[in-house]
Order: C-alpha cells, then structure tokens, then sequence
C-alpha cells in the first residue's frame, strides 16, 4: 500500500473526517519521479472542535507516527466543519520548493 493511502486510511478511521483530501506534493520537489515525501493534508473534522492548532497537528501527528518517519514534509490543514465553511472549502496552496538545486 502507497504512503498516501495508509495516510488517508489512519485519518479517515481515527477523525472521522467531513471532508479528507490528501495530496502527494513530491513532485514539486526535487525527488525522484513516484515519490512520496511530501504531502498536503486538509482534514475537517468535529474532532478538531475547542482545539487550538497546536493540539489538531499533534492530534494529527500522533495518528501519523510511523508515516512522518518515511516522509520529509507535511503540511496541514486542520479545520472544524465550521471553519470550512467560512473558508469556502479554500485552504493556501503550499510554497514553490527553494531547495535542492532543483531551480537553480
């Protein structure tokens, strides 16, 4: 099983998310091709509720555990079902890579 199903699976039982996307951002970096180190996570979920953003990444990188010891990166995003509806369903779009050479 790939990196970003296990990672879609642990979230998906452990927060029983409203809304799950998770993305494989490896190939805005400098990897090889079909890596997977780099991932996007957007998680909205009622567990995050009474939750300062501190605690839902912990809450998120506990779930993770394993997984963060084979990837390099993982940005995330940690909404409350209301707070994804202020948002619009929108959250940023990460960064370009600065590293590596891959630009330079």
């Amino acid at each position: 099983m790939s990196i970003q199903n296990t990672i879609e699976q642990k979230l998906a039982g452990e927060f029983d998310a409203e809304y799950l996307q998770v993305e494989n951002e490896s190939h805005m970096h400098n990897v090889a091709p079909g890596s997977e180190s780099h991932f996007k996570v957007t998680i909205v979920s009622d567990s995050f509720k009474d939750q300062m953003l501190i605690k839902r990444h912990r809450m998120v990188n506990k779930t993770l555990e394993q997984e963060l010891q084979q990837i390099h990166a993982l940005a995330l995003h940690t909404l409350t079902p209301e707070e994804w509806v202020v948002r619009q369903g929108v959250v940023a779009d990460s960064p370009n890579c600065r590293g590596g050479g891959k630009n330079q």
